[in-house]
């Protein structure tokens, strides 16, 4: 059953989780600021704050970051458990730009809303009463991307670390240590000055060879193994 729309003279209440403490205050400035009609109930900035804050404030909205204090694509671990947390909070993911795995993957996560970093706050928070009152948030481009991969969309998996590692060749690591990093397919091809579709080719064999399906996947699966510290050199 999907939410049901709410009072538009309600106090949307809003956690904010975000890498940078600062830069959370002042988005939590910037939304309740005017008459928004937005109450900001909490902000964070590592993945098991953010966590522990939802499960007590269980606000309407969480507004979550990509990335975390603590790593990159953090945020994403956040949106799994957010249903059991708080089964009634709503979540928009915030991106950095319109990457369409990121997109995507907000999406499969359970999120509402996908919204760019770049954009204005008075945007954000019209984003923020359009997904409270049930509805979904996502520009044309984003549409695009999730109309593209509907059909062979799966449900984010937990990935446990394994023996997979093994089996990529010392390139498909680097590129792995390079995406966990998070770099974009066109930084790494740049940093290893190889064409981007080369690149491309090489996430295609290692989501096979890990059994992943997705840029998400496979970055959440690189930060829990060690041996991507040091990735190894051909």
């Amino acid at each position: 059953m999907g939410h049901l729309p709410q009072p538009l003279n309600e106090n949307i209440s809003v956690f904010i989780a975000d890498a940078d403490r600062m830069s959370a205050r002042l988005i939590a400035d910037g939304l309740t600021r005017g008459r928004h009609n937005i109450a900001v109930v909490g902000v964070s900035n590592s993945s098991a704050e953010t966590i522990r804050e939802l499960e007590k404030s269980r606000p309407h909205i969480a507004l979550i970051n990509a990335h975390l204090e603590d790593g990159r694509l953090t945020g994403y671990h956040v949106l799994r458990h957010l249903q059991q947390l708080s089964p009634k909070t709503v979540a928009i993911m915030l991106i950095p730009d319109s990457e369409k795995e990121l997109v995507v993957d907000a999406f499969r996560g359970g999120a509402r809303g996908v919204f760019c970093r770049l954009q204005s706050i008075k945007l954000l928070s019209k984003c923020i009463r359009t997904v409270h009152e049930g509805q979904i948030w996502a520009d044309t481009q984003n549409l695009a991307f999730i109309l593209e991969f509907l059909t062979q969309l799966k449900p984010l998996r937990h990935l446990k670390p394994g023996g997979g590692m093994t089996r990529l060749t010392a390139r498909e690591a680097e590129v792995v240590h390079l995406l966990a990093d998070g770099l974009s397919t066109r930084d790494i091809s740049q940093k290893l000055i190889l064409s981007e579709h080369t690149i491309r080719n090489y996430l295609s064999t290692i989501y096979d060879k890990l059994g992943v399906s997705s840029r998400v996947e496979l970055a959440l699966y690189a930060v829990a193994r060690e041996d991507l510290a040091r990735p190894m050199q051909e």
